[in-house]
């Protein structure tokens, strides 16, 4: 990853900023070394293509999925499988729900809420990886803007704060996967 900090431009490991600098130092990208020659696990690609449903989780969008739809064949697999893709955002009120992913999209020029991250990710009608993005209650203003970047949306409660509220969110992704089914 490069940072800036007080003597400049400079390589640091992620783990180091993350952990021990807490995201502090302005980060200006992150190089995820040796992704060039990374392989997807055996059958992964083939379970992408023949899936009923892809849901890509509420998760950090640049180092956690961002790192997985960078390994060679994952991002394709995604954007040409028959299976409706659904995203849950991370996002909920302009700000992650948990972790640094507001230091992660900054250092990548991209605002800290549910539509700019669903931006981020694109809808496979127009290249990206997304056809549908259920974003939180708290977000609910955001929809009509995603859904006419060529995204259905939908707001739903995605705080999992107990075992129901999360079947919920669940039981949403899947529905709205479904309902997006070709």
């Amino acid at each position: 990853m490069i940072i800036e900090d007080a003597r400049g431009r400079r390589a640091i490991h992620f783990q180091e900023w993350w952990i021990k600098y807490r995201a502090s130092i302005p980060a200006q990208g992150f190089v995820l070394v040796g992704v060039d020659q990374a392989k997807p696990a055996p059958g992964v690609l083939e379970a992408i293509e023949t899936a009923d449903i892809v849901l890509l989780p509420p998760s950090n969008p640049v180092v956690s999925i961002g790192t997985i739809l960078q390994v060679p064949g994952i991002r394709e697999a995604i954007a040409t499988t028959a299976a409706p893709v659904v995203g849950l955002s991370p996002i909920v009120g302009g700000a992650p729900v948990r972790g640094m992913a507001d230091a992660c999209l900054t250092a990548l020029g991209i605002e800290t809420t549910a539509a700019a991250v669903a931006a981020h990710y694109g809808a496979r009608s127009n290249g990206g990886v997304l056809d549908g993005w259920l974003v939180d209650s708290a977000d609910a203003d955001s929809v009509a803007a995603i859904n006419a970047s060529g995204l259905t949306a939908q707001a739903v409660p995605l705080m999992m704060t107990d075992i129901d509220a999360t079947a919920a969110m669940a039981n949403a992704a899947i529905a709205m996967a479904e309902s997006l089914r070709k």
